[in-house]
């Protein structure tokens, strides 16, 4: 058909498993519709259907709900071929039975169809699940854990699926990893093996010496007789040693107001002196400039 030769064609595209599989199952479930209708149309041309992803959902749906209807026509078909088939048995037998199955027979003869239907139904629910006296309420808690464990099911199939696509992505996301690796870019250099080699010796023979310098350096301990510092003495050398620095940052400051002086004293000195005049013009030319606007901003006397 133009469906599995349009699948035919676009195969050489597909690369991705999952993608794979969604044509598949759409390729499989087309395949089903299209033998649904032509049973539905024996001896006549299906008709022409867009073929896109809704009209296969809605299709879909149909068959479902025709063969559900199907099986349920068949299913009461069958009730009653054999309620009559018992009843004709049961008349043939004896003529008059005892009063029992006279009313039932009597009940069942004034039962509408739907209540025939209702009531074969719940015969047939009954044992299904295995219930010897089926009340009404037993077998509505019946069908509703029946629904319950249905809907988890359906929601763990999900959870499955989706758990599944994770791991495929991870799957391949570790397989292009494991290639990179593999490439020239991660290879260590030729010369490893060798470092490698004259690091491990180098190490055996600062381990060898290592004996040796502790016992120089407790001989020299023992020779200078120097005693271990108590918490006090270490307290106050903290002490001193934040004063000290303390003082130092006092110091950089006062520093920094002569960065950039020659080291020479003279020529430092004239430098110092240029920019004491500087500032002396400066302050002189704010000075004035402070008085003019003073002037200007003041009310001018009136001359008498």
């Amino acid at each position: 058909m133009a469906h599995h030769k349009h699948l035919a064609s676009d195969s050489a595209a597909i690369f991705s498993p999952s993608v794979a599989r969604i044509v598949a199952s759409n390729a499989r479930d087309w395949s089903y519709i299209d033998s649904w209708l032509e049973s539905k149309f024996p001896g006549r041309p299906v008709p022409s259907i867009e073929r896109n992803p809704d009209t296969l959902k809605a299709l879909l749906a149909l068959a479902s709900f025709n063969e559900a209807a199907d099986e349920e026509r068949q299913l009461i078909a069958r009730a009653e071929s054999e309620a009559l088939r018992q009843i004709d048995e049961s008349r043939a037998a004896q003529e008059i039975g005892p009063l029992g199955d006279r009313l039932l027979g009597f009940i069942e003869e004034e039962l509408p169809r739907e209540g025939e239907v209702a009531l074969d139904s719940m015969a047939s629910m009954a044992v299904r699940a295995g219930i010897a006296f089926a009340e009404p309420e037993a077998l509505g808690r019946r069908i509703a854990s029946c629904q319950k464990n249905i809907y988890e099911a359906q929601q763990m199939t999900r959870r499955v699926e989706i758990l599944q696509c994770h791991i495929e992505s991870d799957a391949r996301r570790m397989a292009e990893f494991l290639r990179s690796l593999d490439s020239d870019e991660y290879k260590p250099p030729p010369d490893t093996a060798k470092k490698n080699l004259e690091i491990q010796r180098k190490v055996k023979a600062m381990s060898a010496q290592l004996p040796e310098l502790q016992d120089r350096v407790a001989a020299l301990a023992s020779s200078v007789g120097a005693p271990r510092p108590s918490i006090d003495d270490v307290a106050r050398e903290e002490q001193e040693y934040l004063t000290l620095l303390s003082r130092k940052k006092q110091l950089d400051m006062q520093m920094a107001a002569f960065e950039g002086l020659p080291s020479d004293p003279d020529l430092a000195r004239s430098e110092l002196e240029a920019l004491r005049s500087q500032l002396r013009g400066t302050t002189s030319h704010r000075d004035a400039v402070f008085e003019g606007l003073v002037e200007r901003e003041s009310p001018v006397k009136c001359r008498h």
